[in-house]
């Protein structure tokens, strides 16, 4: 039974899960305090990565089943890529590495310094920007535009629509009273492309690491993990450590130019929180806490509101 449906947030989550339910023929609108042009999202380095819970596997596969399906439409920003994926933390390879595609294991030998394991694999990459941007056509294409607005408790929102859901990421701690939810900042360096075309990410770093991910022209380097942080301001310090960690695995990107530098705060959680309470006479499904895995997670955990709605 369609019903009217009000998603809360225009991130990869939000966007994901409004298309969803606007395909099964729900009524769905969106009420965002950011365009997803100026969500966390946006500034993702969009490599696809498998869920290392087995609920959170679970979504992961089918999210890279949804992505293997949108990898020939240039418009979605789908692309898959050959890249390396290194651990100096790790002795063994996570049980997960095999949800890769055409995995080899680097020998010791073949490990760039300081590594203890290693391995190449094909993934996904998703260029966040050209990505969100597809969400939004989808969704305009079922008559669903994007209202900018800012909700400041739940009970405005279920005023507004029997069912609500609250994909709303790090500001869900404040809305949903969540104590749980915490910000972890990330940072990125983008760089003009020197030629790279495989990616290449350090695992297992708990606040820094060296990683490079290709979309065209534009290559994003990273990264960072920092807990509790709301700044949205780039800092010049982490940039030109990005920048020395980058250039000591590839030394092409000394040369490279930055043309930019991008901020987002991951909304930190324990695990992703998706599960439905009552507020009055309204449902509300609440979707969020996906961390950095929100694009991995993303159509798997907008499936399952989608399942809990057909009823």
């Amino acid at each position: 039974m369609a019903k009217d449906v009000l998603v809360l947030g225009a991130g990869v989550i939000g966007l994901t899960t409004a298309v969803c339910l606007a395909e099964e023929g729900h009524r769905v609108r969106v009420w965002a305090e950011r365009p997803p042009a100026r969500t966390t999202s946006a500034v993702a380095s969009g490599l696809w990565g498998p869920g290392t819970t087995p609920r959170d596997s679970a979504w992961s596969k089918v999210t890279f089943g949804e992505f293997s399906a949108l990898a020939d439409d240039p418009a979605s920003g789908l692309h898959f890529e050959r890249g390396l994926q290194v651990s100096r933390v790790w002795s063994e390879p996570p049980w997960w590495v095999h949800d890769f595609v055409d995995v080899e294991m680097c020998a010791p030998d073949e490990l760039p310094e300081g590594m203890l394991i290693g391995f190449w694999c094909t993934a996904p990459l998703i260029d966040l920007p050209r990505y969100l941007r597809y969400l939004t056509d989808r969704l305009a294409a079922h008559g669903v535009e994007i209202e900018e607005r800012t909700v400041r408790d739940l009970a405005e929102a279920t005023a507004a629509a029997p069912v609500v859901v609250n994909c709303t990421g790090v500001a869900a701690g404040k809305l949903a009273a969540d104590e749980d939810v915490r910000p972890v900042r990330g940072q990125h360096v983008i760089v003009r492309n020197p030629g790279l075309s495989d990616f290449y990410v350090e695992l297992g770093g708990e606040h820094e690491w060296a990683g490079y991910f290709p979309h065209g022209d534009r290559l994003i380097l990273g990264g960072v993990r920092q807990h509790g942080q709301w700044s949205l301001d780039p800092d010049p310090e982490v940039a030109e450590q990005i920048l020395r960690r980058c250039i000591a695995v590839e030394p092409k990107l000394a040369d490279a130019e930055v043309v930019g530098h991008e901020v987002g705060l991951r909304p930190g959680r324990t695990e992703a929180r998706l599960e439905e309470e009552r507020i009055g006479e309204s449902r509300v499904v609440h979707n969020y806490g996906h961390d950095g895995l929100g694009v991995s997670l993303s159509w798997g955990s907008a499936r399952e509101v989608a399942g809990m709605l057909a009823d």
